[in-house]
């Protein structure tokens, strides 16, 4: 019992200090790395070497996350300095009257698209305001955008919790763990990644589909004049079209093309159906749906005083009205590249792959990690924000800007990354030391085999939905938990894909509750101090999807 209770180190720390004691990131996660290294050297009796070698791994690691992250937050920079995001804003305001519909389309249909070229929790932060900007009550902007922020994440940051995220995750060192390589066999982990992605898709298509009409029922519940679900069922069939909007293609997708696409493509061709098919009424009823009168709205609702365009950058002089396909060529672009440079048939990346940085045998370790900056999305970003400088004819001093912010807004990201993952490939790299024990994942593994057996697909999702709340990440859930689930997998006799499968759901369903993201998103709206409120209107649709999930989990285990 002591055993699991060391091992459950770093899941205990962060709940103490982040949840609990409230402690913002940039000193929880440093604590709750010093907690684990000292643990892990008194009683796990792991070499002090090891640590420092699993620590130095995990800040590599980091720094690879940290290039997509900055990458991902100049691109929106300069498109927010450009005028490009109050393009693509105002597109939105002609489509429909309908608040429903306007929910449907931009918090789902456009946050999938941003998720899946930015995640890290981008997509609330955008359509949070851009609701307000359409009139939206800043709590249900903020509330909705983090539930319609879930699916996509799978596929996030051109697929990071699964390319990085689990990746990394299923490794001891340099290598892969034993018990993953004895089931991959001569399968190549990457070419894992994509059947993974196949099998999250597969599920995903049975649960997240719902997920517009779950907004759309909280939507005229809570913020309706009438508080009345009926409102919302009234548009079901519209909804359930825009959720397969979105999932089949992301089903196809991650099939055929793997663990990058998913989310872009799903967004877009969701997007490309749904807005003409709005416009048209398709599936709609004649009555539109909208909020009481404003003077009739609940204090509860309200935030601080919000301009129209609060959460983007008012640059006098410097923006202008720039043609729709123009404001969208930057993301066009983000999606074509990444195409370009992942298919196999063409040599882009086999050239990208071959610019490796690696550190191997790291302090005389087993330990060891390398990078290919040149594959990793954040070139892309770079690359297309310097294309981006002279579509949209941007000044000098735009651009300069952007890179400025961009780097500001990176600093307490990067205290958290540096100390967050060290502290999991610690956990990870445990199974070197004196005390005769397996890794830490194992033993916990040992530990819930024999608690939960055979029933363990239905609450694997929970313990996904855990790692992104307590580490603000869906990434860091999957690196922390995906050996671990894995394990567990592999000793009640169940397809570890399947049950791996469980945690990148449930990661997803965290990240509506993650208290990182909930304070990003109420910050931009004017609704800082409310994220309590925030928690626990999402924190519904946070158990439908990982219960459901795992659910199917567990008849996909079993029966097929």
């Amino acid at each position: 019992m002591l055993t699991s209770l060391v091992a459950l180190t770093p899941i205990i720390a962060v709940l103490l200090f982040l949840v609990v004691l409230r402690m913002p990131a940039v000193k929880a996660m440093p604590i709750s790395l010093l907690a684990t290294a000292l643990l892990a050297i008194l009683y796990w009796k792991v070499p002090f070497v090891q640590v420092l070698a699993a620590s130095l791994e995990g800040i590599v690691i980091g720094v690879s996350i940290l290039y997509i992250v900055f990458g991902a937050i100049l691109l929106l920079n300069t498109l927010k300095l450009s005028g490009a995001i109050d393009t693509i804003r105002n597109s939105f305001l002609g489509i429909t009257p309908d608040r429903r519909v306007q929910l449907i389309i931009i918090a789902w249909l456009f946050g999938a698209f941003i998720e899946g070229a930015a995640g890290f929790g981008t997509p609330a932060a955008i359509a949070a305001p851009l609701l307000v900007a359409l009139g939206f009550p800043p709590l249900a902007a903020v509330v909705l955008a983090l539930i319609a922020d879930s699916s996509p994440v799978s596929f996030g940051a051109v697929g990071t919790p699964i390319i990085v995220g689990v990746n990394q995750g299923l490794q001891e060192g340099s290598v892969i763990a034993p018990v993953v390589q004895s089931y991959l066999g001569d399968l190549a982990m990457l070419d894992y990644m994509n059947v993974l992605a196949a099998q999250v898709m597969t599920v995903d298509v049975f649960v997240g589909t719902f997920l517009p009409l779950i907004l759309v029922l909280l939507l005229t519940k809570f913020f309706g004049e009438r508080r009345s679900f009926r409102e919302g069922l009234k548009v079901w069939k519209f909804a359930i079209f825009a959720g397969l909007a979105f999932t089949l293609p992301a089903l196809l997708v991650a099939t055929f093309l793997g663990p990058e696409f998913p989310s872009i493509f799903g967004g877009l061709i969701g997007l490309i159906l749904v807005v003409p098919a709005a416009k048209k009424g398709f599936l709609l009823p004649d009555e539109s749906w909208d909020f009481p009168k404003k003077a009739d709205w609940l204090q509860s609702w309200m935030g601080q005083e919000f301009a129209s365009e609060a959460g983007y950058i008012k640059e006098k002089g410097m923006k202008k009205e720039l043609p729709l396909i123009v404001a969208w060529v930057p993301y066009l672009l983000v999606g074509m590249f990444l195409v370009l440079t992942r298919l196999e048939v063409l040599p882009f990346k086999q050239w990208l792959l071959s610019f490796t940085i690696a550190w191997n045998n790291i302090l005389g370790t087993d330990i060891g990690t390398s990078l290919q900056p040149l594959y990793l999305p954040g070139t892309v970003f770079v690359l297309v924000v310097l294309i981006t400088f002279f579509v949209h004819k941007m000044q000098s001093s735009q651009l300069a800007k952007s890179f400025k912010m961009s780097a500001e807004a990176i600093v307490g990201s990067a205290i958290a990354l540096f100390t967050a993952v060290p502290m999991v490939r610690i956990f990870i790299n445990s199974g070197l030391n004196d005390a005769n024990l397996q890794s830490m994942p194992i033993e916990l593994a040992n530990t819930a085999s024999s608690l939960m057996g055979g029933t363990w697909p239905l609450v694997a999702p929970l313990i996904g939905a855990l790692g992104s709340f307590i580490s603000g990440s869906a990434t860091f859930s999957n690196m922390m938990f995906s050996l671990f689930q894995f394990s567990v997998a592999d000793q009640i006799g169940v397809d570890p894909t399947i049950v791996l499968s469980m945690q990148v759901l449930g990661a997803n369903a965290g990240n509506m509750i993650c208290v990182l993201n909930v304070v990003a998103a109420a910050s931009v709206v004017g609704l800082l101090g409310k994220e309590g409120v925030i928690i626990r209107m999402t924190l519904g649709p946070m158990l439908y999807y990982s219960l459901f999930s795992g659910l199917i989990g567990l008849i996909y285990a079993y029966i097929f």
